[in-house]
């Protein structure tokens, strides 16, 4: 069972503003290791993600599908991380895809204050 959701540019506003707790979105490409290798990643460790956030979630948008959306992020590389909290946009992430790597990232940027949304 996949725990990563896909959005795209009509499911993206309402879904994350109805949250919760901890979100992670990144764009992928479909011949993007790295991305897949993310997805993967967040799929088989979800739970240790849930565990320590308690409320988390992981959402994918395909770059190739979602042109307005890579415009809108302004989109230069992949994958490209953005973290949200209680539904509301909090930082851009930046992380190696290891899961303690992505769980300290996403501590350390909740310290600091949010930033604007793109």
């Amino acid at each position: 069972m996949n725990k990563v959701a896909e959005l795209d540019e009509f499911t993206i506003h309402e879904v994350l503003s109805d949250l919760d707790g901890i979100a992670l979105v990144f764009f992928s490409g479909p011949h993007c290791a790295s991305c897949h290798h993310l997805k993967s990643l967040l799929n088989t460790e979800f739970k240790k993600f849930v565990d320590h956030f308690h409320h988390f979630a992981a959402f994918e948008i395909k770059a190739d599908k979602a042109a307005a959306l890579v415009n809108e992020f302004g989109v230069f590389h992949l994958p490209s991380m953005y973290l949200y909290n209680d539904g509301e946009f909090h930082c851009e992430l930046h992380a190696e895809a290891i899961t303690t790597k992505l769980i300290e990232a996403i501590e350390l940027a909740l310290t600091k204050p949010a930033e604007e949304e793109p």
